[in-house]
């Protein structure tokens, strides 16, 4: 069997309001073939929308070891993982260490869910500016806001949780 193609995977997350009803977009492309991905929650934060981008378009891809490049707009999410952030607050029960200030790292339950969805899989990210005219980027955010704005949006019950009990 051949080598299989890189799959490109871009990335967004849009919210109205922060928390408000939120969605996030995916789109994944690999040769010839192409999905869509997206939903809306009634309350959440773009932060979280940004990481379930990344997440459920991972989670789509049917094999293990895949080569997989994710575009997202997210510094957040770009940076935790290029800057090594993501291993740093794992290795230190999640809780972030700066300037001698120590602070519980948010949406920690998509952090541990993104951790092990690139332990499968050789994952590579590069950022790209937002709502600049990069045309997979503006589809994924198109995609996003029409998904905030669904009829039926789902319960984010890990920002309910994280708002009524803190991180873990």
């Amino acid at each position: 069997m051949g080598q299989r193609e890189t799959i490109r995977l871009y990335t967004d997350g849009a919210c109205s309001g922060n928390p408000g009803a939120g969605g996030y977009g995916a789109v994944l492309c690999c040769g010839t073939l192409r999905k869509e991905l997206s939903g809306g929650f009634a309350r959440t934060t773009n932060n979280r929308m940004e990481l379930l981008a990344v997440i459920k378009g991972l989670q789509a891809i049917k094999w293990e070891n895949a080569d997989v490049l994710v575009t997202s707009d997210s510094s957040y999410v770009v940076n935790a993982i290029s800057q090594g952030w993501l291993e740093r607050w794992a290795s230190g029960g999640y809780i972030s260490r700066s300037g001698g200030k120590k602070t519980v790292v948010k949406n920690r339950d998509l952090w541990e869910t993104l951790r092990a969805l690139l332990s499968r899989h050789s994952v590579r990210f590069e950022w790209v500016k937002g709502h600049n005219g990069h045309p997979e980027n503006e589809r994924c955010d198109s995609l996003a806001v029409a998904a905030s704005k669904g009829p039926e949006l789902a319960v984010d019950e890990g920002y309910i949780n994280e708002q009524e009990h803190g991180s873990h």
